[in-house]
């Protein structure tokens, strides 16, 4: 049975990736098609700037993780940025996949890839990891 405190914080994190995706995603076909950076270096820019956007969101809205320490959110950033990286090189490989072998379109294939990417990979990273409180760490959600 799932708690409402779990649904209510999974559904601010798919508003807060929904902001940062939607900024990423128009930053990445602006990129692409204005500037003609290939899709891959599109991806790896607009999805830094994206991050920066999801980091903000969650840490101040979703898991309210406000702490004034600076080691703590600097260990916070550290986290999200390895998870970023991990996000960033998913995403660009999972579109150059479906655009090399089987001929989707990037713009569609960086769609499919992310839903992939942000459920199964970011969401858990980001509660259970980046954001994770002691007080949450002796309780299984």
């Amino acid at each position: 049975m799932f708690k409402k405190k779990s649904v209510y914080t999974f559904l601010q994190a798919q508003v807060a990736a929904f902001v940062g995706g939607v900024i990423d995603y128009g930053l990445m076909i602006l990129l692409t098609e204005v500037f003609k950076l290939h899709f891959a270096f599109s991806i790896l820019i607009s999805g830094t700037v994206g991050a920066i956007i999801n980091f903000s969101i969650n840490r101040f809205w979703v898991f309210k993780n406000k702490s004034g320490y600076s080691s703590h959110i600097n260990s916070q950033l550290f986290k999200f940025a390895l998870v970023v990286l991990g996000s960033i090189s998913l995403k660009s490989f999972g579109t150059l996949v479906f655009q090399k072998v089987f001929q989707i379109d990037y713009k569609i294939g960086r769609l499919i890839t992310d839903s992939f990417v942000s459920y199964g990979f970011n969401y858990p990273l980001i509660k259970y990891w980046v954001f994770r409180t002691k007080e949450k760490q002796n309780v299984i959600e």
